[in-house]
């Protein structure tokens, strides 16, 4: 969304973001590297991040992952398109689940290069509250047994609402994305 002309790869092979991404030559990459997948690079920024659950541990576990990433594309790329982590990415948005029975937060932010860590949060129903009013409750941790359960849910829910497709059809509720209006 912050960069719509640039060519980005979610969760794409290595060989394809060097392919596709018209930074070097694939066959630089051993077999077994070809098939590593960072989730998000941005071959125009010449960016990579490695997205991770917001705790210590996984935080090593993408420090690790994006190096291992960086490392290999670029032994693989032309001198001058040499890939970095990327930083500054940061963000939330809102999902309200069952017409107004569950509001969700996701927040995510990349505290070092190359990783960007995400939280899942909820307030409680507070009844005739607007999603703005809940959305300034107090917000709390959400339970790891409905994220599991819901999360395939809210990631189809929140691509729709970014790339404009249809909502899947056992959404009962809405996405709220924030806008910066400077």
């Amino acid at each position: 969304m912050q960069h719509p002309s640039n060519v980005i790869f979610l969760d794409a092979s290595l060989s394809t973001i060097v392919e596709e991404g018209k930074l070097g030559d694939p066959e630089r990459l051993s077999a077994l590297v070809r098939l590593l997948r960072p989730d998000i690079t941005n071959t125009d920024a010449l960016v990579l991040f490695e997205i991770k659950p917001d705790d210590e541990e996984s935080r090593g576990e993408g420090r690790e992952q994006a190096g291992r990433y960086l490392a290999a594309l670029n032994k693989a790329v032309e001198p001058d398109r040499k890939l970095v982590g990327g930083t500054g990415f940061e963000g939330a948005l809102f999902l309200e689940f069952e017409n107004g029975g569950a509001l969700w937060k996701l927040s995510w932010r990349t505290p070092e290069p190359g990783v960007t860590l995400y939280r899942w949060s909820y307030r409680r129903k507070k009844p005739g509250a607007s999603w703005k009013e809940r959305a300034a409750q107090k917000e709390e941790e959400l339970p790891r047994e409905e994220v599991e359960q819901r999360g395939e849910l809210a990631e189809q829910s929140i691509r729709a609402a970014y790339e404009g497709g249809e909502r899947p059809k056992d959404f009962q509720g809405q996405v709220y994305l924030s806008g910066d209006c400077r």
